[in-house]
């Protein structure tokens, strides 16, 4: 019963910006950290960022950081991320989810949402 349904994604040129938005129901968002992962075909899943309950606290994969930013809205149970100065290596299906590391992520996840970024 617990729903996460990306989307945002698109295709955008290198430089360009895409903001990411996750709807959620079905759990106390406003009480679990969540997180943004992205997949690339061929590579493993990884967490690009973090935030914590209330906002107090963010993470960022380093190849990220400086560009990317993590936010969440609890009265609307939605999390969002803005991505700035997109690069190829960008590339991949973007999903939410709680932290898997913290054993609180949710199965099964939501469909993702593709972003590309080509020229």
């Amino acid at each position: 019963q617990v729903q996460l349904v990306e989307s945002g994604g698109g295709l955008v040129q290198p430089g360009g910006s895409l903001r990411l938005s996750c709807e959620t129901s079905g759990f106390s968002f406003r009480f679990y950290e969540m997180s943004w992962y992205r997949q690339a075909p061929g590579k493993e899943r990884e967490q690009v960022a973090s935030i914590s309950q209330s906002g107090g606290h963010v993470y960022y994969l380093d190849s990220v950081k400086g560009r990317f930013t993590i936010s969440r809205d609890d009265d609307k149970k939605t999390l969002h991320l803005q991505m700035d100065s997109l690069k190829p290596e960008d590339t991949a299906v973007y999903y939410c989810n709680s932290p898997c590391s913290h054993g609180a992520c949710h199965d099964p996840w939501g469909p993702g949402t593709q972003v590309t970024v080509s020229s």
